[in-house]
């Protein structure tokens, strides 16, 4: 899908690997509806299969990355329609993402937001930066995802206080937390997270690929098997032309080739 057929993104070409997707609904505060998450699904799907796009930079706007689901949508769905909700299979999607997912967030990071932001591998915020999940304040609570990653995130106490009192955190104490990697101005929150992305873009995708199954493998499951399932992992790159690229390029002292074979 080209970039003209997106509505509420905007994707431009990618650059040096990188591909570039802007969450654009300035007039909600990128709130998002099904149809948001549904290119955000489209675009990933094209971003997946370009093999010129090696990381994907996902961000909003100055103000939001985006401030939650779109209430209006979500208060025409009744019981049934939130068990039917469509949306669900956009959050599969955006999990099951195999290429590095980078969110660059400026501004409010709530609710539906939030969550859509714990989806990517490495969060990189300015300072001016909010995060939370409101939900409680509206009678209900996360469902796609807040409970479960936050609490991975962060840790048991913060992730109860931002659930049940619905009060966002700052930066400085997302970072405190690890819910994010760095902080950053921001003017520069884009700036460097193109930078992060174009640094995992220079390496093999192969070993990119597998190195971050693993991590994730790790967050899911015990230590034996995550440890297992690395061994494995370090195991099949040792048949890889890139992994004696790699290695020769260390040993004649420089830059390695990689092809992604």
């Amino acid at each position: 899908m080209s970039n003209s057929a997106y509505e509420m993104l905007n994707v431009p070409s990618p650059v040096n690997g990188v591909q570039q997707i802007q969450l654009h609904r300035p007039e909600a505060l990128n709130a998002l509806t099904t149809a948001m998450l549904n290119e955000l699904s489209l675009a990933l799907d094209d971003a997946e299969a370009n093999e010129m796009v090696k990381v994907v930079v996902l961000t909003g706007s100055s103000r939001a990355f985006a401030a939650g689901a779109d209430v209006k949508e979500m208060a025409s769905r009744d019981m049934v329609g939130i068990l039917n909700d469509p949306r669900q299979q956009s959050w599969q999607r955006i999990t099951h993402f195999s290429k590095p997912l980078i969110a660059a967030i400026n501004g409010y990071c709530l609710g539906g937001g939030c969550e859509l932001a714990m989806h990517a591998d490495i969060l990189i915020a300015g300072t001016d930066a909010k995060f939370g999940q409101p939900e409680i304040n509206l009678g209900i609570m996360p469902g796609a995802g807040g409970t479960q990653r936050l609490v991975r995130a962060v840790g048991k106490s913060l992730a109860m206080q931002m659930v049940l009192t619905g009060q966002p955190i700052d930066a400085n104490q997302a970072k405190s937390a690890g819910l994010i990697s760095e902080i950053t101005q921001p003017e520069l929150t884009l700036t460097r997270a193109m930078d992060v992305a174009s640094l995992i873009a220079e390496k093999s995708t192969l070993a990119v690929r597998l190195a971050k199954e693993a991590v994730l493998k790790g967050m899911d499951t015990d230590l034996a098997t995550g440890l297992r399932f690395e061994r494995h992992a370090f195991t099949v790159l040792s048949g890889t032309k890139d992994r004696d690229e790699g290695i020769a390029a260390f040993l004649e002292k420089r830059k390695p080739t990689f092809t992604g074979q």
